[in-house]
């Protein structure tokens, strides 16, 4: 692990690759990653960016480990649970364990945050058929959620 890792100007970091999102092909749109930090078994957290271009969205999922999220640039939304929030720069959003959330960013800019959970977590949860029809009954989260 490098001691120091320089910022490289525009939200990326020297000799870090910037990855997809995901690769399960799982629906989101515009969004990319890099893991800043890895913690190993003493620390046992990951420290990761994502970047989401205007208009994007991050998958709708689930899982049992818990995220810690700070924006660090942009603005957009959140839906944690049934409650959909507006977000921007320093703020920190906690989704705890089996709770459902998407992030999408506003038309005019990209949305980055910094994520930080366990090194060793579960998969991620999507919506079954059940699960979707509850959410979109939601009037708020129908109309915010992209599947």
């Amino acid at each position: 692990m490098n001691t120091l890792i320089r910022h490289a100007g525009d939200f990326r970091w020297d000799g870090l690759p910037v990855l997809n999102y995901k690769e399960d092909g799982t629906h989101f749109k515009t969004i990319s990653r890099q893991v800043l930090f890895e913690g190993g078994p003493k620390l046992g957290a990951q420290l990761r960016y994502f970047e989401i271009l205007p208009g994007g969205h991050s998958t709708l999922e689930r899982h049992d480990h818990i995220h810690s999220v700070m924006v660090i640039r942009g603005r957009g939304h959140c839906l944690v649970g049934d409650a959909i929030y507006e977000i921007s720069l320093n703020d920190l959003i906690h989704i705890p364990s089996l709770t459902w959330h998407q992030f999408r960013a506003t038309t005019g800019e990209p949305l980055g945050f910094l994520c930080l959970v366990n090194v060793d977590r579960d998969k991620p949860e999507l919506p079954d058929t059940a699960n979707a029809a509850a959410l979109k009954a939601l009037p708020k989260v129908g109309e915010f959620i992209r599947l």
